[in-house]
């Protein structure tokens, strides 16, 4: 199969316009704001995409047929999805967290759910680490539960990592196992943090980690370890200071290359991972950055906001704005099409889940 390429920055604007959108009607909607998407996101091969609401409901769509009839939904939650997350891994394997005070794990294919943790509060966030070895959740009260994965033993929790400040998102290294973690804080910074923490009373060791504290080592090392024994501190390698208020969402470009930070005060800063320093500013977002996303190859990022209208994509490397998706609503939830189509998926709209490019286009 040919590889994909990239398409410049002077050609885009010509042909993302012909891309055409599909929407996702979902029949559990009830009435305006009864099935407010909170959570979108595609599985590694962008085959298929999950979606998780205020009204409890769960729902893998696949991209290419929007009757609801193909798509599953996947019933066990009794309180609003905050998050859902692939993992890197298994194409078919999504973790979820939920005001329900649970993180669940399912089997896509078969339909079930696989297991349940307890997180001892209501949960917020979630995500893998890039060998699928660890799920990190966050709750309301901005404590962290790793959640460790064996194929061997069910999912086990780990001791809570509470955190001074307001956690909103996090990310693992984006190769290999899980050495560094970055964290969204409510002071406008991001931290970067070795993993894991170090164990009581001993020094902390280098873990691995690159002078940019992003992990590159190939992912042949050692497999899953069974939970340790840890303090509640994370080890700090690096502060990010990238907004005035509280940092809300971030995203690594696939190359690596570039972090993108979303702010509560309506700004995406890109920080190159090479030194750490911030390359440019995306302005045109009208408020608080609830999701930013990169397109598969790292040429372009967008920003979702529940304030205004209108989806701006920007070039990375210029931060000049190249095209513009128009949107009745805000549209808080946006995500790129993971592998070689620059499909972009977005919530907000009444109708339901909107996927630009699915419907058709020259792109």
């Amino acid at each position: 199969m040919t590889a994909r390429k990239s398409v410049p920055k002077d050609r885009f604007p010509t042909l993302f316009a012909t891309l055409k959108t599909q929407t996702y009607h979902d029949p559990s909607t009830r009435g305006p704001g009864s099935h407010t998407i909170r959570t979108i996101a595609w599985n590694p091969t962008g085959l298929l995409i999950a979606t998780g609401s205020a009204d409890r409901t769960l729902r893998i769509w696949n991209p290419e047929k929007p009757q609801v009839k193909n798509s599953t939904e996947l019933r066990g939650h009794t309180g609003a999805i905050e998050r859902v997350a692939w993992n890197p891994t298994k194409e078919a394997e999504l973790a979820s967290v939920s005001s329900d005070g649970t993180c669940r794990f399912w089997d896509v294919r078969s339909k079930t759910c696989i297991a349940s943790v307890p997180l001892g509060g209501e949960g917020l966030t979630v995500g893998w680490a890039s060998d699928g070895s660890l799920v990190l959740a966050g709750r309301k009260d901005d404590t962290l539960i790793p959640i460790y994965l064996s194929p061997d033993s069910p999912p086990t929790a780990g001791p809570p990592l509470p955190q001074s400040l307001q956690t909103n998102q996090t990310l693992f290294n984006p190769v290999g196992p899980p050495t560094t973690l970055l964290l969204t804080t409510g002071d406008g910074s991001v931290r970067i943090c070795s993993w894991p923490p170090p164990p009581p009373n001993a020094a902390t060791a280098d873990g691995g980690s690159n002078s940019h504290g992003i992990h590159t080592a190939s992912p042949s090392r050692a497999s899953t370890p069974a939970p340790p024994t840890f303090t509640s501190s994370l080890q700090l390698l690096h502060t990010l200071h990238a907004h005035t208020s509280a940092c809300v969402s971030l995203a690594m470009s696939p190359t690596s290359r570039y972090l993108a930070i979303g702010g509560s005060d309506a700004l995406i800063s890109l920080f190159d991972t090479h030194d750490w320093i911030c390359r440019r500013t995306l302005s045109s977002l009208s408020g608080s950055v609830k999701s930013v996303s990169f397109s598969w190859d790292g040429s372009y990022v967008i920003g979702g906001s529940d304030e205004g209208t209108g989806i701006d994509i920007a070039h990375a490397e210029t931060g000049e704005t190249v095209s513009r998706i128009e949107t009745t609503f805000p549209a808080p939830c946006v995500s790129w099409h993971p592998n070689g189509k620059y499909w972009i998926a977005y919530s907000g709209d009444p109708g339901g889940l909107k996927i630009v490019g699915a419907a058709g286009g020259g792109m």
